[in-house]
């Protein structure tokens, strides 16, 4: 299970990653991407299922990964967000999204720049399985 978990963990690393080349290649598509959030319910439910699934991952892996209170507490505050989008109507989350998806595509590089980091420290950060 934790061998799964650490898989799932170095997928949403390498995919962040993979986000922040496509907003450097192609940021239309990153653009088309970001206003998919929230766009409709099965979106929403979607999004929140893949969000707590990285999350609980990131939280069963923490005590293999340096730095494991940090990761531990990012993983929980990805499950606590989650569920509280969870508790509220999908389209709270939409209207939230029509106001804060044009600034991430204003700021699409800053945006970049910070997927690419959060990427690398979650890889760094299982690192230390790898060498263990």
């Amino acid at each position: 299970m934790i061998v799964l978990c650490g898989i799932v963990v170095v997928a949403v690393g390498v995919g962040l990653i993979g986000v922040a080349v496509m907003t450097a290649v192609k940021p239309q598509l990153t653009e088309r991407f970001l206003r998919s959030f929230a766009s409709s319910a099965r979106a929403h439910y979607t999004e929140q299922a893949v969000r707590m699934i990285a999350g609980g991952a990131i939280v069963a892996f923490a005590p293999s990964m340096w730095y494991p209170n940090l990761f531990g507490g990012f993983g929980w505050i990805i499950i606590v967000t989650t569920a509280g989008l969870l508790l509220i109507p999908w389209q709270w989350h939409h209207k939230f999204g029509t106001w804060a998806i044009p600034l991430a595509i204003r700021h699409i590089r800053l945006y970049a720049i910070g997927t690419f980091a959060l990427g690398t420290l979650l890889l760094y950060g299982v690192s230390r399985a790898v060498l263990s």
